[in-house]
Order: structure tokens, then sequence, then C-alpha cells
């Protein structure tokens, strides 16, 4: 039986219409663009705002903040890559279901290492296991606290190493915040209250429990790898299985047992790769008119895939790092034309990477006037800038 063709062009066509691209896509909630990408990365802390900037009418960053601290609908979650996300509660528990054992031992299995080379932790296991017990008995009161503050009121917390001496970047480590890392990715705790600005990082620690008011409902690994994949494919399909195993920071062996539980159809995409979809997913879409998107740096879309030309092209060197961090990228018609920044003034600025036509420069130039607008003088700094930056 042959399987369906799904092009390139209807790849991207997906793309825009699935992922908030197009104008007449945008959603008015941030929790409805959040679960229209499954979850938008957090690891830049302007990201989020920026990402739903991008999909969204009329958005004010205190809905953001509202939802991250007030309302609490959407939360942060270290999971998929050990990476930092903010998703609403369902797919919370869902994605902690299917990272939690491994990014959490994966945490622990790094400091157990690095705690065994220092000559000051006797019995390092035993060490993370009481700094551990230790968080958890203070926050179980519903308080939250930063980390620096939770060093000073729990001394089985405040354990230091000397990282790499001999190099210049070296020097005396905290070992908190790896624990509350481990801690966080485990769905133990959670990034509540953040006391920087909306384009800062620094958050007050609090159970996971008593933040939500509830318990997570947690499945077994299996369950979550086949509910985040759904998810994906919802919004990311057709994609391989390199692109799957990627995006979740799994195994192939997980991901085809969760495969074999979903219904899912074979399709075959340019270049010969072959793609899953939704077997009720596998008809073409209409395709919009070509349309301007300004994307952040590490925006869901942009690193939604491992195999990335059908929207990427020749541009991988201009716009990725070498462990394959998107930087802050300019698309028109579901491809990724060039990428963009701020001047000193902090007016957003386009650098383009091809030859495109006037109406894509002109729609190009006016999302960036929207975006510099929106940010009103604020100067946001890359974590992660794009090469052609340099």
């Amino acid at each position: 039986m042959t399987r369906p063709r799904i092009t390139d062009d209807q790849r991207r066509a997906r793309l825009v219409s699935r992922q908030l691209l197009a104008a007449e896509h945008r959603v008015n909630t941030v929790e409805a663009a959040a679960d229209a990408m499954v979850a938008l990365h957090a690891t830049t802390a302007w990201t989020v705002y920026l990402s739903a900037w991008a999909r969204m009418s009329g958005f004010g960053r205190e809905s953001m903040s509202d939802a991250l601290c007030e309302s609490r609908t959407l939360v942060k979650q270290l999971c998929m890559r050990r990476t930092l996300f903010v998703m609403s509660r369902p797919v919370l528990a869902d994605a902690v279901s299917a990272t939690a054992a491994r990014v959490s031992a994966s945490e622990r299995t790094n400091m157990l290492r690095d705690l065994r080379r220092s000559p000051d932790f006797d019995d390092p296991e035993a060490w993370i296991d009481t700094a551990r017990a230790a968080v958890l008995a203070e926050l179980a009161d519903g308080t939250d606290h930063t980390a620096a503050e939770l060093r000073k009121r729990l001394p089985a917390l405040d354990g230091h190493i000397h990282y790499k001496p001999e190099k210049s970047y070296g020097g005396r480590m905290a070992m908190a915040p790896r624990v509350l890392s481990m801690m966080s990715a485990a769905g133990e705790i959670v990034r509540g209250p953040n006391e920087g600005k909306w384009y800062q990082s620094r958050p007050r620690w609090a159970g996971m429990t008593q933040w939500l008011g509830e318990p997570l409902a947690l499945e077994d690994a299996h369950a979550g790898h086949v509910a985040m994949i759904r998810r994906w494919l919802a919004t990311f399909g057709p994609g391989t299985e390199t692109d799957i195993v990627w995006w979740l920071g799994s195994t192939k062996t997980a991901v085809r047992k969760a495969l074999a539980d979903i219904d899912i159809v074979e399709v075959e995409l340019d270049g010969g790769h072959l793609g899953y979809v939704l077997a009720d997913d596998a008809d073409d879409v209409e395709a919009a008119d070509p349309q301007a998107a300004l994307l952040p740096e590490l925006d869901p879309t942009t690193m939604g895939y491992k195999e990335r030309d059908f929207y990427l092209g020749g541009h991988r060197a201009q716009l990725f790092d070498s462990n394959g961090n998107g930087g802050a990228t300019a698309w028109w018609g579901g491809r990724i034309v060039g990428g963009w920044l701020q001047d000193d003034a902090a007016r957003v600025r386009l650098h383009l990477l091809e030859d495109v036509s006037v109406a894509a420069r002109r729609a190009l130039s006016e999302r960036a006037a929207e975006l510099t607008d929106w940010l009103d003088g604020t100067q946001l700094r890359p974590g992660y800038p794009a090469p052609f930056l340099r």
C-alpha cells in the first residue's frame, strides 16, 4: 500500500496554521497559546513572553505574569531535553509523567559525580537525600523561598564543591541550585513567584502540591510518552522519529513503544523520509497567503524539530549554535528567511539572509515596528545569540 505523501509546502502550511504564525489563527489567551504549542520554551526568561506575543491578539505582559503567579493556570517545569518550559496544568501532568524519572535521575547522577570528586562529602548519596528532605519539609507549609534563602535556612542544603579549579572559569560552586533542579524535574517543587522583572528569572521555590493546591495526577512514563507524543503530532506533525526522540529527550525504544499505542499513519516526506501523523490528519490543508512572523530565540516552532530543512533551508550556520539552539528568527510563509536583533536604541532590526519580495520585506518591517513598540524601550539580552550576531 502506497503511503500518503506530505510535501514540504504542506508541512509549512500546517506549521503556519497550527503553530499560530498567521494573524487569522492568533488566540486570545496565554493558556491557548501554550497549549497550541504543547509548551512554550522558558530557558530564556523573556522568550516565553515574545512567543506569546507572536501568537496572540493584543498580548499584554500582565496576562502571562498573572497566569504564572496568580491564577497559576500555567506552570514552569524542567522536563523535555532537560529544558525549562511553560505549560498548562493538563500538559504539566503528562510532561512530568513522561520525563520526571529520566531527567531527575540524570540530574542526580551528575551531582553524584561531582560530589564524589570532592573531599568534603563522605556520603554523597546521603547528602543529596538529606538536602532533598530538608527542602520538602521547609516548603510543606506553603511558603516560598529563593535558593539563597533556602541555603541560609537549611544547613543540610548549603554544600559546595570546587568546580574545575584548574580552569579559569572554575571556582567554588553551591550545590543547592542543582538539588532544586533535580527536585523540580521530579515534580516535587516548582518555580513560583518571580522576584525579577518580566525578562529576568529570579524564582522563589514552592512545593508543587502546595503551589497547585492539589497533587499532580501522574501516570507511568509510557502513558506520559503517549500523551506528549500525541500532542506533538497534533501541533508539529508530520514529523520523523528523529524529531520526536529529540523533542522529547527520550529514547528510540520508548518513542517506538508509545507510537505503537497511538493511532497514526506513516507518510512519505520530501527527500524520501518517513514521517508520522495522527490517523485522521493525513489530508492536505489549505495554505494561507504568506505572512510575516518574528520569533524569539528558542521559540517552540524553531526548536520543535530536529530535522529542520523544510523550514530552515541553508540558514543553519547563521541561526543555530553548535548545540542546536536557535536564535531570534524572521519568517515568511512558514520559512525562516533571516533573523532579528535590537540596536542600541532598542529598536528591532531585521537581518535577512535571502532576497525576499517587496511585500515580504514590508510585512516583516511592519512586524518589527510592532515589536519595537511592544518592547517600549526594553533592551533584551540574548541568552543564545544567533551566530550572525557575531
